[in-house]
């Protein structure tokens, strides 16, 4: 049975292809189109999938779409109604738009479908799921439990913000939903908006703010806007918001409570902001712990997995696991809207078609994410060639030791290998490589390669064997999605008068034998390398390791601010001619920044939207 996933029309549109209940091939079609968060229909990623199973249109059995039209429509509908008169004008605006693409969808994806094959009959294929079952099948299905609770946590689906699920085997029942208008990220995407960051692709800078920060006020939170159960169920005072009726995320009660306007965009940033931040990820963080214990004490179980927006908040995911009301854990890496592609396709194998569980011994069914496009070695040189790169191709094992050598000295690494990551995080195919033990590679890799806010921290991969060594963690960590903390023996011990530092001030302190992806709460979000899913990535560390007697590097997605991950090889060539990373690995081909012609060096720092 062949299913082709689709995710699209809100953001971070995707496809993927399960093949009897197997994840073959997933993409984002923002990688193609190299516009960030793109919601159009996923042509490209389509196209991208059907190559990598081998498959043409008409070998496709169904095609599921992650949520039903319809329904968001009759939300939206319902709550215009709900809170009328308010929000009139903006209704009037986006009524056009919603009967085009909302209440006639399946008409629009039809249309979009003949476009790969004019001579399918995809009427008679197409299905669709539930946005929360979408999330929920993403998460339970590829995971290596045979029976565990599902928790799934967003924006908004249809109705559904909040959803306990449970899975056995190859079934999945939904249990319990929160509903709109309460939703916890919303109620995230608000401080998102109030702190001057971009809603659906600004949390992870909330998240990466909050250590700076004290939860001054979580107080006030509590006092104005979200009433928590002690199960972690919850509802948000709906007079602090505008996100029902409106075009912003909060309003003027909200700015009245927190100590005025929000924060414009790329204006300086204050006490006030990362006080902000850290108060609304204790609120997450209290909101999914007690959701957590509520499931456990209802359900029984004893393994939790996690999708949806809010679960890539790898903060609260790590408390999550160090509260220990579950043994296991296990997140699906693309928990956003794009692995609702990845849902879809598995709940029509299973729920609809009645399939079998497909499951490999111990490990979980996402392939380590690596489910995107590869390029053979002739076509990489090809490319790189026709691009202008001046290149050696080397061994293997030559390859390895010169771009460990290149780390161990302290330069850049631009690390394209094997296939694409599915989901947010480079996890060593699309990657950006340096030195953790450099006290400069932080803001170097923030400020002239990466061209974004100096107070974002890195992440360190480092290989599964030694990550309790380094860390204060011994579970897997495959898709960079658990934070935990330095290891005491690691850690350097701050002066009275650095821990007196506020705010920003604290950034250039360094905390560890590994600065460079030490936070400045001695945390960091770890990706733990596994040898079975990306050998080439595990030999790189591997020698670095030997080099230095350090098993860690730092890593972050290959693009510069506001450009989606890079795809292709001359994706890859673009982005060091553009940034100052001094050396590029694409496949077997080892490109030095000094050899190249001047002429193709671009202004890279204004080429894309901020984000």
């Amino acid at each position: 049975m062949r299913i082709l996933g689709i995710s699209a029309y809100y953001h971070d549109s995707a496809a993927a292809l399960s093949v009897d209940g197997r994840i073959v091939a997933a993409a984002q079609e923002e990688r193609f189109t190299r516009r960030k968060h793109d919601s159009a229909f996923p042509l490209h990623a389509i196209e991208a999938c059907l190559k990598l199973g081998g498959l043409t249109p008409r070998d496709i059995d169904h095609v599921a779409f992650y949520d039903k039209p319809f329904l968001k429509f009759e939300r939206l509908l319902e709550t215009y109604l709900a809170f009328a008169p308010r929000g009139f004008e903006s209704f009037r605006k986006a009524l056009p738009l919603w009967l085009k693409e909302k209440l006639f969808q399946k008409k629009l994806l039809l249309d979009e479908l003949a476009r790969l094959s004019k001579e399918v009959d995809w009427a008679s294929k197409l299905l669709f799921s539930e946005h929360h079952l979408s999330h929920a099948a993403s998460a339970f299905f590829p995971s290596p439990f045979e029976r565990a609770a599902v928790l799934t946590m967003d924006g908004v689906g249809e109705w559904t913000t909040t959803s306990l699920a449970v899975g056995h085997g190859a079934k999945l029942e939904v249990h319990q939903e929160i509903h709109f208008p309460h939703s916890l990220g919303l109620l995230y995407s608000a401080f998102t908006y109030y702190t001057g960051f971009k809603v659906n692709s600004g949390e992870y800078k909330v998240m990466g703010l909050a250590p700076y920060g004290e939860p001054k006020y979580v107080a006030a939170i509590k006092q104005h806007l979200i009433d928590i159960k002690d199960d972690g169920s919850f509802r948000l005072n709906l007079d602090y918001f505008d996100y029902c009726t409106g075009l912003k995320m909060t309003n003027s009660r909200f700015d009245e409570a927190f100590g005025g306007p929000p924060r414009t965009s790329e204006t300086r940033m204050g006490q006030r902001e990362m006080d902000l931040a850290a108060s609304i990820q204790a609120i997450t963080e209290e909101i999914v712990i007690k959701l957590a214990k509520g499931i456990r004490q209802s359900t029984g179980e004893r393994k939790l997995c996690l999708a949806g927006g809010v679960a890539l908040n790898c903060v609260a995911n790590g408390k999550l696991l160090r509260a220990g009301d579950f043994d296991k854990l296990w997140i699906q890496p693309a928990a956003g809207d794009a692995g609702g592609a990845v849902g879809a396709a598995l709940a029509a194998h299973h729920l609809y078609k009645g399939g079998q569980r497909q499951r490999d011994g111990a490990g979980d069914g996402m392939s380590g994410s690596y489910l995107g496009p590869c390029y053979e070695q002739a076509d990489i040189e090809a490319r790189l060639k026709q691009a202008g790169a001046k290149f050696e191709v080397l061994p293997d094992e030559a390859l390895i030791k010169r771009c460990a050598a290149d780390l161990a000295e302290g330069k850049a690494l631009g690390w394209h290998q094997g296939r694409m990551e599915f989901g947010p995080r480079a996890l060593g195919g699309r990657s950006i490589l340096g030195d953790p033990r450099s006290p400069s590679m932080q803001k170097t890799l923030n400020l002239r390669v990466k061209y974004r806010e100096s107070f974002r921290p890195f992440a360190p991969s480092v290989l599964r064997e030694d990550v309790g060594n380094w860390f204060d963690l011994e579970e897997d960590s495959p898709y960079m999605l658990l934070v935990a903390d330095v290891a005491s023996r690691h850690r350097i011990a701050m002066t009275p008068e650095q821990q007196s530092l506020f705010g920003i001030d604290k950034l250039n302190v360094p905390r560890s034998s590994i600065p460079a992806v030490t936070h400045v709460d001695y945390s960091a979000r770890i990706q733990t390398v596994h040898r079975e899913t990306n050998p080439r990535y595990h030999a790189l560390i591997s020698h670095f390791k030997a080099l230095t007697d350090c098993p860690v590097l730092v890593n972050t997605s290959f693009n510069v601010r506001g450009e989606p991950i890079v795809c292709t090889p001359e994706d890859a060539f673009r982005c060091f001619m553009g940034s100052e990373i001094e050396s590029l690995a694409v496949g077997n081909c080892y490109l030095r920044k000094e050899a190249q012609d001047p002429a193709l060096k671009l202004n890279y720092e204004s080429h894309f939207e901020l984000d």
